[in-house]
């Protein structure tokens, strides 16, 4: 039987909205139970927790927990519902398989429990800007019907000493409460190496505290992180991940792909394999928008099929673009 003490504390959580507290302490007396050999009973609390985490949301939350996540609901993330499936991205065999894994492992999760076995849930996404990532964490939450929360990394750097921490703190427990897809974007503002010598202090203690969240992370989330050099990652990092998503520039198959998916609802009079020597060396966010802006031209002038010449432009476009940032 519960103490005394263990119910006041349980009733105050409740009234307090302190779901973290009031998980926590049913999640205390299930396994006091178990002790006891009320093995059913410890087993129905906490289905009862496991239950009430599922069905909650952020508009869930009021009174006093408004006032402590409000902050980070509406100025920490960006929220989504992404309307993507497998067939909308295009990538080299190896990360397809890997991804499909994630929503494998997502999808028989109970079955590995029963194992001891956890799915895969901490990933990293590595790679050149534009080749997916982002688009990545798109389709894996549309794919597992979870929101998809990006993390703003520039609202939680600041520069106030411990600000940083004390949000990444709020981040995690949102991820606890509030099952879906976590993203952080250009990751290696958190996860500079400590070693570097230009390293400050205070980013090394934002990222001891992100290598203990993630560590002792054991949310229903998913949580992507995602860097465009690698090589700028504390080591530390690479353990705590589940798997390591490598993206690079797209290869002339791929390209052809891209093309075919974008193009598919236009009339195309000219052989796409024709383009892609000119399409070389560009990410897939730029051939997507050098289609749509080929797209759009035809809409325009009311043309009933692409301009090659157009895309080929705009390829080039992108191309001289890039050329004068890097001789500046």
């Amino acid at each position: 039987m519960a103490k005394a003490s263990q119910l006041k504390a349980l009733i105050k959580s409740h009234y307090d909205n302190d779901y973290t507290r009031f998980d926590t302490l049913s999640l205390q007396l299930a396994a006091h139970e178990a002790t006891l050999g009320h093995n059913s009973l410890a087993l129905e609390v906490k289905k009862l927790v496991d239950k009430s985490k599922e069905s909650r949301t952020p508009e869930s939350i009021n009174s006093k927990n408004i006032r402590l996540y409000n902050n980070t609901i509406d100025e920490l993330f960006i929220h989504s519902r992404p309307i993507l499936d497998m067939y909308d991205i295009i990538l080299p065999r190896s990360n397809q398989d890997k991804i499909l894994k994630i929503l494998s492992e997502y999808n028989n999760q109970e079955k590995l429990k029963k194992h001891g076995l956890k799915h895969r849930r901490k990933i990293l996404l590595s790679g050149h800007p534009g080749t997916g990532k982002t688009m990545t964490a798109s389709v894996i939450a549309s794919e597992l019907h979870l929101p998809l929360y990006v993390i703003q990394i520039d609202k939680i750097i600041t520069k106030f000493m411990g600000e940083t921490g004390a949000k990444l703190r709020q981040i995690f427990k949102m991820i606890e409460m509030q099952k879906g897809v976590y993203f952080f974007d250009e990751f290696d503002s958190i996860g500079t190496d400590r070693s570097k010598d230009n390293e400050v202090g205070e980013m090394r203690r934002v990222l001891n505290s992100f290598l203990q969240f993630l560590e002792n992370d054991n949310s229903d989330s998913l949580i992507l992180t995602a860097t465009n050099n690698i090589s700028l990652l504390d080591r530390a990092l690479f353990r705590r991940f589940d798997d390591i998503l490598y993206y690079d520039i797209p290869t002339k198959d791929e390209i052809l792909k891209l093309l075919k998916l974008r193009f598919q609802a236009f009339t195309v009079k000219f052989d796409l394999s024709g383009v892609l020597a000119k399409a070389s060396g560009l990410s897939h966010a730029d051939i997507v928008k050098s289609c749509d802006d080929a797209i759009k031209e035809a809409i325009i002038n009311d043309k009933k099929y692409i301009s090659k010449t157009s895309l080929i432009n705009n390829f080039q476009i992108i191309k001289e673009s890039y050329k004068k940032i890097s001789e500046s």
